[in-house]
């Protein structure tokens, strides 16, 4: 499948440590023609750390794509009613993204932009990155592994000796990923 003229949504949320796997991502995504509309958490779009600053993240995704990111969630909101995107990849999603779109929270301008994609019955892509996702998040992951309509980049322990509860999705996989997703089928193994 190609994703020539594909409208992808990236929401990047504050897992810090990946954004250049990421930003690598969105590159490719860019050159194979995809239309991408990005979306900045707020932690995402506020908070400079010892990975970059965060007005360097916003510039840098509005250079690969050539649309500016949203940065709100009334930005966010029409994603829905105007049926703007594909597919939406939350692009790292953290364990507070995660807990928070399992449990119907929606307060940042990431997850209105998922809420609102749902709404359309389009597929939402997760890209875990959390500390603990094979502690206090494990739950809110099964709950999202059985939803309607969300899929996951397979993902998979980093650092089992020194980060035993930690889990990060495998980058790489994004464009498969993708596109097993527009076909409404889960990329195997989930986990790896």
């Amino acid at each position: 499948m190609s994703l020539k003229g594909k409208n992808i949504g990236v929401a990047f949320t504050g897992s810090f440590c990946t954004f250049e796997k990421v930003f690598t991502e969105l590159q490719k995504l860019a050159e194979e023609g995809a239309v991408v509309q990005t979306v900045f958490s707020d932690a995402a779009q506020t908070i400079d750390s010892r990975f970059g600053k965060a007005a360097d993240f916003i510039a840098k995704a509005e250079k690969i794509t050539g649309i500016r990111p949203m940065t709100t969630i009334s930005e966010a909101e029409p994603i829905g009613p105007g049926s703007l995107l594909d597919i939406l990849v939350l692009f790292p999603c953290t364990g507070n993204t995660i807990a928070k779109l399992a449990n119907g929270i929606t307060d940042t301008p990431a997850l209105m932009a998922a809420k609102a994609h749902l709404r359309n019955n389009k597929p939402l892509l997760i890209s875990v990155s959390t500390n603990d996702a094979l502690g206090m998040n494990m739950k809110n992951i099964g709950l999202l592994l059985n939803a309607k309509n969300i899929y996951f980049i397979p993902f998979g322990q980093d650092n089992p000796s020194k980060k035993p509860n930690s889990m990060v999705a495998h980058t790489e996989l994004l464009v498969p990923s993708i596109e097993a997703a527009l076909a409404g089928r889960q990329l195997q193994p989930v986990i790896c």
